[in-house]
């Protein structure tokens, strides 16, 4: 992960805005909430968003097409993160283990396909609203 001294003002504010959300962003949520910051423009936010996303401070949610900061401090180099996402709640946990990237990768390159990055995505109920249903 690349030190935060080296972000620029606009980044370090979407960072922020994700590290204190309770759940997934959009690009347009965050530039709804950082009006007040000077955003004005769409670009703005995306620009933000993928120097983020290649220094590892963010990561994105694929199918809810969301964003959310990075949860722990892990060696972004290998290339497999999971995230559960509840469908009720919308909490999003991210997972991320060598030995599962070591296997996936195996496998994959077993079959000749020479892979960059993988994610994989959860989606079903979490165990507060789990709890909260019975």
């Amino acid at each position: 992960m690349a030190a935060r001294d080296v972000l620029t003002k606009n980044q370090l504010c979407v960072l922020e805005k994700l590290e204190t959300a309770s759940g997934p962003l959009s690009a347009y949520t965050l530039l709804d909430q950082l009006r007040e910051r000077g955003f004005r423009a769409p670009l703005q936010v995306y620009r933000a968003l993928d120097t983020l996303v290649k220094s590892g401070f963010v990561h994105r949610l694929e199918s809810i097409n969301s964003f959310v900061a990075c949860a722990e401090p892990h060696d972004h180099s290998h290339s497999m993160t999971a995230f559960a996402i509840c469908d009720g709640c919308g909490q999003v946990t991210e997972m991320s283990d060598h030995d599962v990237d070591h296997r996936l990768n195996e496998w994959v390159n077993s079959t000749g396909f020479a892979a960059k990055k993988a994610v994989i995505e959860f989606r079903g109920t979490c165990a507060k609203c789990l709890a909260q249903a019975a």
